[in-house]
């Protein structure tokens, strides 16, 4: 037996941790934090840990599966494929490309393969019916960042290891390590912020783990961030407390912002939010005041009614205060694989697009490339031209983690045909006639595409597969190419995988040597393509290392005075990441906007400030519960719970609801409550405290694993209920289309008092 380390990050979450793996042979013994890891230090938290059972996992699939009626059956890689093109071509042929839809869940950012590859299997469907967990999530800020700094992916992080005041809104970064923020032991950097003289104040409806370590603590009240954060706004504008420092030569249309200002007072907006005038006014002074200050907003400000105007202004927020393009505030990754503005010099650029094309039942619009998931069941069950018939679902679980969930799982079981590319049989997965496992973790190339373009320090980490494929296993990137190529109409044979594969590569090196911006401009592609396919390589690494030569600190394939860059080769020899610096100011390089400027009042905003949340300012509780979620270290949306480590002990999935309320409704401390909303109701042991603000109360997302049908038993014993049970499918923001998932309204009702026998 031989014993042996390999380092590797984990791919469990947006922290990016890395993980020191000891094994025997290829059999993972024992997982701690590697101490060396350039970005976290030896940082690791309890998901990390529980890597070797979710490699063991009994209920994991690990050959492909085929569905027979209510039976499932164990195929080969050649019959699964072969099924699929005996079902889901005829559909298509009759019916045509949008007759099937297309969902890609939360996992798909955390994997290689899939962020590469995806956007090849999207183009060979050919389909309009493109959906993702991007609209129960963080399409707001996608869309507020777009139309004010011209890309998607343009979100200002925050430079929390340099900053000494933080406010934190909606976010609880103890639990999540971050989220549209890229920071390993985030606790600990907040702990440090602290130590040096610094003051962190978290505005939530609920005292989260990160509330109870902050210095100052206010309740909001759901769905009023945006009348907070006009009232700073104001305060910034009416009392001379502006300062756009060196951002003011690239900052457009300060007019509109002075003009709306005015109406929000914080006399007026306190009794919307919840928070008196005198604390919005002291907020606004320090952030103001304080030279190294920012805000940082997460998943609470985007999933509810106002989520892009809040996602909004909380950057415009942290322009008017200073705290933006400089040291110790907000500032632009330069992530090494580069991006739409890394070789940007200007400015200059497109800009997004948004509404190409509507939803066929709602007429909801489009937002790079895909519709509102709260749409999804509509247009399965709505006939005519266009209905969905099929569906092809990649490591998603859109029955747990999207609005309406029944109605979805309804919808869902009128399918005529559909596939999954996933790990288990789950709520949605359990619908699927065809399932075409992933391998296991360790059999994977890594590295965060995604994550290091929204990281709070530059940094880069390859992980190399530390096992070999087994039994039936196959590369996950050959999977989703022959799924394209089959739906391309190039048979779905492994050789068809491989020229797909090829082309792809093709299509990337030809662009950049044809951009002029580009550093390999004008070079010969064959002679790139050769370079990037030594040792056999093949599949998604050549495109990553192609994306990291011709990075910002790559090494442009032996370019003069760039001979020490970044190539794939490079980081395979740096096991433990390779540092590239901290954040740097980037203004105007990091916009894309046609006139290189920050447009501080985009139309489309203004007007839905004029149309929604200026007649809301006449809003009054009276006395109306609403519901919110909340999350938890140990838990990862809806995946992880078929873990026995991760789930065990106190029950988590309980409904949080404060003393007041409690006594209100007859509830008591683990009594069985009913809540219900327009949609649903769902039955769950109370858990009375006063962490919760007086008529809120929270339920945790991801839970619900009690589906007939699916297969994972640990998830089942620790069911729990499913919050978007409540969810209402007709409640969006109208600008992103993104679900509202916080701020629900509900009704309470105690059932069982706890410790009965009834």
């Amino acid at each position: 037996m031989t014993k042996r380390i390999a380092y590797r990050t984990c791919p469990l979450c947006e922290a990016t941790c890395g993980l020191e793996l000891h094994l025997d042979d290829d059999e993972l013994t024992l997982v701690r934090g590697d101490k060396d890891d350039v970005f976290s230090n030896g940082f690791l938290c309890p998901k990390g840990t529980a890597l070797k059972q979710l490699d063991a996992d009994p209920n994991r699939i690990r050959t492909p599966q085929i569905r027979r009626g209510d039976t499932w059956h164990d195929a080969t890689w050649d019959e699964a494929f072969a099924e699929i093109e005996a079902r889901l071509l005829p559909i298509i042929e009759r019916d045509g490309r949008d007759a099937v839809g297309l969902y890609l869940g939360n996992p798909t950012a955390h994997n290689l393969s899939a962020i590469i590859y995806n956007k090849v299997l999207i183009q060979s469907l050919g389909t309009t019916n493109v959906f993702s967990a991007s609209t129960v999530d963080q399409m707001p800020k996608q869309i507020s960042s777009g139309l004010m700094f011209g890309g998607g992916l343009s979100v200002p992080i925050a430079d929390v290891d340099r900053m000494d005041y933080m406010v934190i809104m909606g976010a609880n970064p103890y639990a999540s390590n971050g989220s549209l923020m890229t920071a390993p032991d985030f606790p600990g950097r907040l702990e440090a912020l602290r130590e040096r003289g610094g003051k962190i104040v978290v505005i939530d409806p609920r005292r989260s783990q990160t509330a109870e370590k902050s210095d100052e603590h206010l309740f909001i009240r759901p769905g009023t961030d945006a009348h907070f954060l006009f009232g700073v706004v104001n305060v910034l504008v009416t009392e001379g407390l502006v300062d756009l420092g060196h951002c003011a030569p690239f900052v457009e249309r300060m007019d509109e912002i002075e003009r709306l200002a005015p109406t929000f007072a914080p006399e007026v907006v306190a009794p919307v939010c919840g928070i008196d005038a005198d604390t919005i006014r002291r907020v606004a002074r320090e952030l103001a005041s304080t030279e190294r200050a920012g805000i940082y907003a997460r998943i609470g400000t985007c999933t509810q009614e106002f989520g892009t105007v809040t996602s909004w202004l909380v950057d415009v927020v942290n322009i008017l205060a200073g705290n933006f393009d400089r040291e110790g505030a907000m500032m632009f990754p330069l992530p090494a694989t580069g991006g739409a503005t890394s070789g940007n010099k200007g400015g200059k650029g497109r800009g997004i697009r948004l509404g190409r094309r509507t939803s066929r039942v709602k007429q909801m619009p489009e937002a790079f490339g895909e519709f509102p998931v709260a749409t999804l069941a509509d247009e399965i069950e709505t006939p005519g031209a266009g209905q969905i018939k099929a569906m092809i679902t990649v490591a998603g679980n859109p029955v747990v983690s999207t609005p309406d969930a029944r109605r979805l799982d309804r919808a869902f079981d009128s399918l005529e045909f559909m596939v999954s590319i996933d790990i288990y049989r789950n709520e949605t997965t359990k619908h699927a006639d065809v399932i075409l496992p992933s391998p296991r973790v360790l059999t994977k190339g890594h590295y965060d595409i995604a994550f290091y373009s929204l990281s709070v320090r530059n940094v880069a980490n390859y992980s190399p597969p530390v096992v070999e494929l087994t039994g039936a296993e196959a590369h996950e990137w050959e999977t989703i190419l022959r799924l394209s190529a089959l739906l391309a109409g190039q048979g779905s044979t492994i050789e068809a995988a491989a020229m797909l594969d090829d082309f792809a590569l093709a299509t990337v090196v030809q662009k950049g040597a044809t951009r002029s911006d580009s550093p390999i401009e004008g070079r010969d592609t064959a002679e790139l393509i050769e370079a990037l396919s030594t040792n056999g390589r093949r599949g998604p690494e050549r495109i990553l290392d192609f994306m990291l030569r011709t990075g910002p600190y790559g090494d442009q394939f032996g370019a003069d005075g760039h001979e020490d860059g970044l190539s794939l080769a490079k980081l395979e020899a740096n096991p433990h990441g390779i540092d590239l610096g901290p954040l740097q100011p980037r203004l105007p390089d990091a916009l894309a906007m046609p006139n290189a400027m920050i447009d501080l009042a985009p139309d489309a905003i203004v007007a839905d400030v004029e149309a929604r949340l200026i007649p809301s300012l006449d809003r009054r509780a009276n006395g109306e519960m609403v519901l919110v979620g909340r999350r938890d270290l140990r838990s990862n949306n809806s995946w992880m719970h078929n873990i026995k480590v991760l789930v065990k002990g106190k029950p988590r999935c309980t409904l949080q609801i404060h003393p007041d309320d409690a006594t209100r409704f007859g509830v008591t401390d683990g009594a069985v409550t009913r809540v219900r909303s327009r949609v649903g109701e769902v039955e769950l042991p109370a858990e009375v405290t006063d962490g919760i603000m007086p008529g809120v109360v929270s339920i945790p997302h991801g839970w619900g694993h009690d589906a007939a049908g699916a297969d994972m038993d640990v998830a089942a014993e620790y069911a729990g209920v499913n919050s978007n049970v409540l969810a209402d499918g007709l409640l969006m923001d109208p600008l992103s289309g993104n679900s509202v998932l916080n701020g629900i309204p509900v009704t309470v009702e105690a059932l069982v008092p706890a410790h009965s026998s009834v």
